[in-house]
């Protein structure tokens, strides 16, 4: 045997050194990505509850500051998507951070529709089912790429029939509405876990550690929200 040659057991011993550390450090991500989210939901629901039981969200219902608040959670998503790259790590964590807090203003009005004992019923029916969904979707080798396409579909037309039911106000559309968005968020919660574990296995540790673990808790963040809202519709219990 020449001298120059390689020992094929150290080469498989700093090959499987090599993937433990991925593994390691994807497991650090992605904890990292479902804490952000986590304390970013806790935010929105403290805020939502102060909102509500301290008379300021019925004090602004009905004004124009209203349209504020529900458009400028909207304004900061887009604005979180397209200037992340140039943002410094701590401007990304305050609009994260604003983001959940106004959504929590936003969603503060439905306190006034649904018991809170129903609201809480229906939070961990969600947290459930996001666990179990974002679970699979991390853990399968399928990949759930082409079933993502079809849900960006399903959502588009979610969208477009929500906004054709504010004229037709139709409960049959509603309802269908409600189904259909069920389905569309597990599908995403699914897939976007799946895209966020891809993210960093493309990635160099120092860059999706950072910013890019808020970009995936955002994500995160907005299907567990709209899956919270589609499940309280059916399981919500409305105020009389």
């Amino acid at each position: 045997m020449a001298y120059g040659s390689q020992n094929p057991w150290s080469v498989n011993r700093g090959a499987a050194a090599s993937q433990a550390d991925i593994d390691q450090g994807l497991r650090q991500y992605m904890l990292r990505v479902y804490n952000y989210m986590a304390s970013g939901l806790a935010l929105t629901g403290v805020v939502s509850w102060l909102a509500y039981s301290t008379g300021f969200y019925a004090s602004i219902a009905g004004t124009p500051l209203m349209w504020i608040v529900m458009l400028a959670p909207i304004a900061l998503v887009f604005f979180f998507s397209f200037k992340l790259n140039s943002m410094s790590f701590g401007t990304a964590q305050t609009v994260f951070w604003l983001y959940a807090g106004l959504m929590g203003l936003s969603l503060a009005g439905i306190f006034q529709v649904y018991t809170g004992a129903s609201i809480a019923r229906v939070f961990f029916i969600t947290a459930g089912t996001f666990a179990g969904t974002s679970l699979w979707g991390y853990t399968t080798k399928t990949d759930l790429t082409r079933m993502g396409s079809f849900m960006m579909m399903g959502l588009i037309g979610i969208v477009i029939a929500s906004l054709v039911n504010i004229f037709l106000a139709s409960p049959a559309v509603y309802f269908a509405i409600s189904i259909i968005g069920v389905v569309v968020f597990v599908g995403l919660t699914a897939y976007d876990t799946q895209k966020i574990r891809e993210m960093y296995l493309e990635s160099d540790f120092a860059d999706v550690m950072g910013k890019k673990a808020l970009m995936g808790a955002l994500t995160l963040y907005l299907d567990f929200v709209n899956l919270f809202l589609m499940l309280l519709r059916f399981f919500g219990d409305r105020r009389n």
